[in-house]
């Protein structure tokens, strides 16, 4: 076996991957990685599969069951840049068979809810067809409008 067989594949990905990380704060990101460098390197062909939780800087899951997950979360502590971002937020990264490196920060800040702003609704501009509708017409005005039937009167006797 040799040593740190995929550290040079994981270097290659390490400035993405710290993007990834920043940008993780806002929500999930993925990076699609390239199966044949792996696949050229393993002697796996099929897809791999691991899961780091990074806590406060360290590891605090088990990865030593895959070399791929260990050689990452080595050459991401020897980076002094991706190290000053690993100490800040607790990250998960998860790859899964179709090579894709899931990058989450459980405890990101949570975002603020964008405030709405209400808008003035200006009235509409008055239009004939409107006025029309207010303004009765000659038949109209010249009909006499009957609130109610008056009673008929009482006849005395």
């Amino acid at each position: 076996m040799e040593y740190r067989k995929y550290a040079q594949i994981w270097t290659r990905y390490l400035n993405v991957i710290r993007i990834l990380l920043k940008k993780s704060l806002q929500g999930e990101q993925t990076l699609n990685l390239d199966k044949g460098d792996f696949e050229k390197v393993g002697t796996r062909k099929s897809g791999y599969k691991f899961r780091i939780e990074f806590v406060k800087g360290r590891v605090n899951n088990r990865i030593s069951d895959s070399e791929m997950a260990s050689e990452l979360s080595v050459v991401m502590q020897e980076n002094e840049g991706v190290r000053n971002i690993l100490l800040g937020n607790d990250f998960v990264l998860e790859l899964n068979s179709k090579y894709q490196l899931k990058i989450t920060c459980p405890n990101a800040p949570a975002k603020p809810e964008p405030v709405k702003e209400k808008k003035e609704v200006a009235p509409e501009p008055e239009t004939e067809e409107k006025e029309a509708e207010e303004i009765p017409t000659v038949a109209e005005a010249e009909t006499p409008v009957k609130d109610e039937e008056e009673p008929p009167a009482k006849e005395a006797l």
